[in-house]
């Protein structure tokens, strides 16, 4: 057994209570005696027994009086009758008043110990269904989000509105916002919580490699289609999808997004069967979608079809009050993954990063205090271990790509290009960062 069961024998005759006692030490319970009711009450508020073996007819109070009030004391407490006079009524009035079971006397030990087994697996059920339910509730938080400005209670709140509704999402904001651990706040708090959020950053694939990914394909539909693949809508049913970079979608995908939405039903590429599929789509943007429908790039139609919510995720910029909790929890997120002590943040190194304009975001925050926490060697961050020390004290600021760049150039080389490991450190997948390296033509040898 996980966990040791408890056992309390009430019975106002020795020889009784000696033989029970004996029987289940050797079972492997832990057990406890009591001659009388008053006795076993005194010892029910002073610690906590799983099961009661209580005999019906005793001096003083009787066995059902004293069920009655061990139920006033913990009502998860399984109490059994043992009795020598045993009767329908008396059976049917215990089972009323909240016993588990009733035994006659004189008793068979095999039998008793099958039912002692029975209320055993009950409280060990009950265990795991409370284990199971912490679990579950810890779903509700969101690790990385944090925010006590008042820009980022006014989202939490907005959050905490919308997340217990159907209703499609469009979540916009600057890149490095933190977009996606907003949708995965709102998955975590909604009725679809105990199904998957299904993540598809739309950006990093060509538009055939999307269409796969999102309704999956049959065997044999292109060239290296070697078996049956799922798509990602398939995935989602009763959970939820998040569509990251919506605004790159092809016009042919924009269709056909439309079409699974007005329905949710699709076919995979190279099917004829008709696949459906519950689920809610969240989506997210860098770019403002309705200026593109005004320009004719984005259909209107599937906007409004999206943009049933919105919620705008302001820049950390405009949000400084924010950045100290930010570096608190990046610095021992990175030190504690990397197995070193947690280190302080010296006060003109805070000082700094609160004066600057950050336009990566809290992306480019917790990239700037890892690379901090790798090169640096002293006691404490200092101003000097900070990437952009130098940008912040002077006039020119990089662009984002060519931190984007310096930053992947430097994750890179950090895990000697092992593709894998270093897409997972930037928290992106293998084809966004193929894509990125090409991009940004990226070398073995290159220095960040």
């Amino acid at each position: 057994m996980i966990k040791t069961i408890s056992l309390l024998i009430v019975d106002d005759e020795e020889s009784v209570r000696d033989s029970l006692l004996n029987w289940f030490v050797e079972d492997g319970y832990q057990v406890a005696c009591a001659e009388n009711a008053k006795m076993a009450l005194s010892m029910l508020e002073n610690s906590h027994y799983d099961i009661v073996l209580a005999d019906i007819k005793m001096p003083g109070m009787d066995g059902l009086e004293m069920l009655k009030r061990i139920k006033t004391i913990n009502k998860e407490t399984i109490v059994i009758i043992m009795t020598a006079f045993a009767t329908v009524d008396t059976a049917v009035q215990a089972l009323k008043d909240g016993a588990f079971d009733y035994v006659t006397k004189p008793f068979d030990p095999d039998d008793l110990s099958h039912l002692i087994r029975n209320a055993s697996k009950q409280i060990s059920l009950a265990v795991e269904n409370e284990t199971l339910r912490n679990k579950l509730s810890s779903l509700e938080h969101v690790e990385d989000l944090i925010g006590s400005s008042q820009a980022m209670q006014s989202v939490l709140k907005e959050v905490e509105r919308v997340a217990p509704s159907n209703a499609s999402v469009i979540i916009t904001g600057e890149s490095g916002t933190g977009k996606e651990l907003i949708a995965r706040a709102i998955h975590a708090n909604s009725p679809r919580r105990f199904f998957p959020m299904v993540s598809v950053h739309c950006g990093a694939l060509s538009e055939s490699l999307l269409e796969s990914e999102l309704f999956g394909h049959e065997k044999g539909a292109f060239t290296g289609a070697v078996y049956n693949r799922k798509g990602r809508f398939e995935m989602a049913d009763s959970g939820t999808i998040f569509l990251d970079e919506i605004a790159t979608i092809s016009t042919k995908m924009q269709i056909e997004l439309l079409r699974v939405l007005e329905s949710k039903s699709f076919m995979r590429v190279g099917g004829n069967k008709l696949i459906t599929s519950d689920f809610r789509v969240i989506c997210a943007s860098n770019r403002d979608l309705k200026k593109m429908v005004e320009h004719g790039s984005f259909r209107e139609d599937l906007y409004y079809r999206l943009n049933v919510v919105n919620i705008t995720i302001p820049p950390l910029r405009e949000r400084i009050e924010d950045i100290p909790a930010l570096v608190d929890y990046f610095i021992k997120k990175y030190c504690i993954s990397m197995s070193r002590s947690v280190l302080p943040i010296e006060a003109a190194a805070m000082k700094r990063l609160q004066e600057f304009d950050f336009p990566g975001n809290v992306r480019e925050l917790e990239n700037m205090i890892e690379r901090a926490i790798v090169v640096g060697n002293g006691k404490e961050i200092r101003v000097k271990d900070l990437p952009l020390g130098k940008e912040i004290t002077t006039s020119h600021v990089e662009s984002l790509d060519e931190q984007e760049k310096r930053h992947i150039q430097l994750i890179l080389n950090k895990y000697a290009w092992n593709i894998s490991r270093a897409a997972k450190a930037l928290q992106v997948d293998r084809v966004t960062l193929y894509n990125k390296i090409r991009k940004f033509g990226l070398k073995q040898d290159g220095k960040a």
